[in-house]
């Protein structure tokens, strides 16, 4: 099965709860008036898109609609499909770049799936000829740890270790003198995931930036925040919270297979303005890859075209 087929069989539940909702809101409605709008914003909230997403769908509807001088519901299905995929066609260029240091620094709580992200990312890095070193700079974890060991020999690639309660910044120290060494492609950070006061997370990521900045200024850096999808918009508030106290330059959304609320990938990326760079939809090392909007938009929207005419 490809990638596609996956995402098309994980969005299962996500395309029942939001497709089914939105077919609903048509069934009922032949002509566009108020009664449909609502409805149709009540359907997008409950397929977990949140009510700032789905407040702005349904306006930026109503002004399409104005603007083509739309009468019936049946003229505006493309629309709606049109003005969603609209909102997450972000630019997601790639991780790293060739010719440069490149440092992936990885956060989020625990419980979403961090760990085993940064091996599935290791191996596919390393599948593209690349030079991979990991930090295992969640020290408060022994499990993280371990677990972080357990993927670095999946993927065949070199990792950076204290102690359990060790200071991660000494580890991400010993792993930035490491990758200048060894000439890596590729230092990927795992960092605690407790979930911090404000004020201690921003304090510790600020003590890792310190270091990464000091020891290699001139390296790409990407701050990459891991969510679970399945607590569709607990993941929008940790994203919320997260975004005040570090730098994130992308989103990286778990168990997307077996969800609901996938919706909230559209959220995530209307409310915070964050691209969503990887989605996983199952347990297997490859099932996780890049977000590619059009892929998503074409796996959750199955309505038959000809209905839309």
């Amino acid at each position: 099965m490809g990638f596609f087929d996956k995402l098309k069989a994980g969005l299962t539940k996500t395309r029942d709860q939001l497709i089914g909702g939105i077919e609903e809101v048509f069934s009922f409605h032949s002509e566009i008036d108020d009664d449909f709008y609502e409805e149709l914003e009540e359907a997008l909230i409950l397929a977990d898109m949140g009510v700032q997403t789905s407040t702005e769908i349904t306006e930026r509807l109503r002004d399409e609609v104005k603007a083509r001088k739309l009468k019936y519901t049946n003229e505006v299905k493309s629309l709606v499909k049109e003005i969603i995929t609209d909102m997450i066609d972000y630019d997601t260029t790639d991780l790293t770049k060739d010719d440069e240091m490149n440092i992936i620094l990885v956060i989020g709580v625990n419980g979403v799936g961090k760990t085993t992200t940064i091996g599935k990312i290791s191996n596919q890095l390393k599948e593209n000829g690349k030079k991979v070193l990991l930090a295992a700079a969640d020290t408060f974890r022994a499990a993280a740890i371990d677990q972080l060991k357990v993927w670095a020999d999946r993927a065949a690639v070199d990792i950076i270790y204290h102690n359990e309660n060790a200071d991660p910044g000494a580890v991400v120290y010993d792993a930035v003198q490491a990758a200048k060494s060894r000439k890596v492609d590729v230092l990927i950070c795992d960092t605690a995931g407790r979930l911090h006061n404000k004020k201690n997370l921003m304090n510790e990521l600020a003590k890792l930036n310190k270091i990464i900045n000091r020891e290699l200024p001139d390296a790409n850096k990407e701050v990459l925040l891991v969510l679970d999808s399945t607590t569709g918009q607990n993941a929008l508030q940790q994203a919320k919270l997260f975004k005040e106290a570090a730098d994130i330059t992308g989103i990286i959304l778990t168990k997307l297979d077996g969800t609901a609320k996938g919706g909230i990938i559209v959220a995530i990326q209307q409310e915070l303005g964050i691209p969503v760079k990887y989605i996983g939809v199952g347990e297997g090392i490859d099932d996780l890859q890049p977000f590619n909007p059009k892929e998503f938009i074409d796996a959750l929207f199955e309505w038959k075209e000809e209905e839309e005419v």
